[in-house]
């Protein structure tokens, strides 16, 4: 009976509205999809054009239905993504389909605002979003520490951040890299702009920065960040003013006692862990497994949650994919170790008989914030100064797709976001 309601409902409406005069479009998001990446362009596109859009979840890899316009099947037959024109007549039966199965109709609406907090120096390799983001021709803005700190951050919908240290530890890369120029320079950069924004020191300022950003998400904005913009961030919350930088970061001696003062309330997404204070290892904390995934080697891939579409929608929007296992990719911060995981977080992915958690979502104030670990889903150990990524090579990625689910996400109707 539920479905036969369902059925005369949408009849009801669509003879209304004219809904069965119109052919639709459909993009296949399945492994028949030739160019999976610049779908979500063709996507994000339509909605600018205000073209509704609506994201059916678990229907055929997550595909995308839309009014038939012809400027959106140009735009698909020059981005080389494949598309479905289907016969006003055959919608329904799609939609009988979804509502038979594990399966959910979501509604975008806008394409959101998008920033990214990098440089001015960066270069796109350094960012796997930046990368994808231009190859999928989707539009979004720079942001630094200054605009941060001036309220830039209320013009935008989505912030993704990477591999930043909110430390004012740069990496710990000091062990390897002191005498590298890359490094000299990122770091005479981050000092001048903490003398120009009145800092006594770069972990002041990277603070400060934290803590507007947290303001942001609890006013509702959504961050997806990567790398070692995860753990980072969240150890900066929890050292607050206590110093955890050793003197070759800041020339002033680090507490000894820090781990003794880091309060976890502060956290987003992580409790119950120990920051690493020696400015010679490589590794900012006890979150973090890139040793124990290292060992495991290239040949591991993690697995993605199959949620329910119908009653966690927001989840599953963000693991929408043509297959449940992704290829494992380090980063300074891998992955995320599930004993220092709040209870709070939603777990999206994980590398099944391990401590490692690779993707996980939480909500905060009005907000949400997703965590996504590693550097670049398609090079398993990127280097730096490595050749960026070409793209064009992996045009159906399942790694890169999480971060355009990301991109997506906040143009779901707001109703579609509460969980």
């Amino acid at each position: 009976m539920k479905i036969r309601h369902l059925l005369c409902v949408l009849i009801l409406s669509a003879v209304v509205t004219g809904y069965l005069h119109a052919d639709k479009l459909l993009v296949p998001m399945d492994l028949s999809q030739s160019d999976h990446l610049k779908a979500y362009g063709v996507a994000y596109r339509a909605l600018g054009q205000g073209v509704d859009v609506e994201w059916l979840l678990n229907f055929r890899g997550g595909s995308f239905l839309m009014n038939y316009d012809k400027s959106v099947e140009r735009d698909c037959a020059v981005a080389g993504v494949r598309w479905e024109r289907v016969a006003a007549s055959d919608v329904l039966s799609i939609y009988q389909v979804i509502e038979e199965n594990n399966m959910e109709t979501v509604l975008l609406e806008k394409a959101p605002r998008i920033a990214v907090y990098i440089p001015d120096n960066f270069e796109p390799w350094d960012d796997a979003v930046t990368l994808v983001l231009e190859y999928a021709d989707i539009p979004y803005d720079q942001v630094w520490d200054d605009d941060v700190l001036k309220g830039a951050l209320t013009k935008y919908d989505w912030l993704h951040l990477h591999h930043e240290d909110f430390t004012g530890q740069y990496g710990k890369f000091y062990g390897t890299q002191r005498h590298s120029e890359w490094y000299q320079a990122e770091v005479r950069i981050n000092e001048e702009m903490a003398q120009r924004l009145g800092f006594s020191k770069v972990s002041r300022m990277k603070l400060a920065v934290a803590l507007a950003i947290k303001e942001y998400i609890a006013q509702g904005g959504f961050v997806f960040s990567m790398c070692s913009a995860c753990d980072t961030y969240d150890i900066g919350l929890a050292a607050g003013e206590t110093d955890i930088c050793h003197e070759v970061y800041d020339g002033d001696p680090f507490d000894r006692q820090a781990n003794s003062k880091l309060d976890f309330s502060r956290c987003l997404a992580f409790e119950n862990f120990q920051v690493i204070l020696d400015p010679l290892v490589y590794e900012h904390s006890t979150i973090d497994v890139t040793q124990e995934a290292s060992r495991r080697g290239p040949n591991t891939f993690f697995s993605l949650f199959d949620f329910s579409a119908k009653f966690d929608p927001v989840p599953c929007m963000l693991v929408q994919n043509h297959t449940s296992l992704v290829k494992e990719f380090l980063g300074q911060c891998t992955g995320f170790r599930r004993g220092t995981i709040k209870v709070s977080a939603v777990i999206l992915g994980e590398v099944v008989g391990t401590e490692e958690v690779k993707y996980l979502h939480g909500e905060y104030g009005k907000g949400t914030f997703t965590y996504l670990g590693g550097h670049d889903p398609e090079d398993y150990q990127h280097f730096v100064g490595d050749p960026p990524t070409d793209l064009s090579l992996h045009r159906n990625s399942p790694g890169y797709r999480l971060v355009l689910n990301n991109v997506l996400f906040p143009a779901a109707r707001k109703k579609e976001l509460k969980t």
